[in-house]
């Protein structure tokens, strides 16, 4: 049996984490996809990385899966992927899911607020 901290040590430690200075040069490259898996309430109230996709965590499989219906044209495994959320642990858990999905370039930016404190350009919502 795995507790949520067991979950969570083997997510950081599969998915390299990637500062907010290394990001900003990232954004509005065709090859990479910031993906913001806080739920819809809170995207709404902070606004999210620009150009970002905004799916919540129980949802990033179905999006992410070429075979699912509800696959997003957004997800693509050649791109790099810098997953985000709250404070980190959404995003490293997506991360390894994504990594056990086939996208081999994923990275996890950790919480939105080092975003914004970074002075990192943001889209409101």
């Amino acid at each position: 049996m795995k507790t949520v901290q067991t979950m969570l040590a083997e997510a950081e430690a599969e998915v390299p984490r990637i500062s907010p200075q290394d990001a900003k040069v990232l954004v509005g490259r065709s090859d990479v996809l910031f993906l913001d898996v806080r739920e819809p309430a809170e995207v709404a109230a902070s606004g999210k990385v620009k150009g970002a996709v905004a799916v919540p965590r129980g949802l990033v499989e179905f999006r992410a899966d070429p075979a699912s219906p509800m696959h997003d044209a957004a997800f693509d495994r050649t791109k790099t992927v810098v997953t985000y959320c709250a404070s980190g642990g959404r995003a490293a858990l997506v991360g390894k899911t994504l990594k056990d999905m086939g996208y081999d370039k994923v990275r996890n930016l950790g919480g939105f607020k080092g975003w914004v404190d970074a002075g990192g350009e943001i889209d409101r919502a």
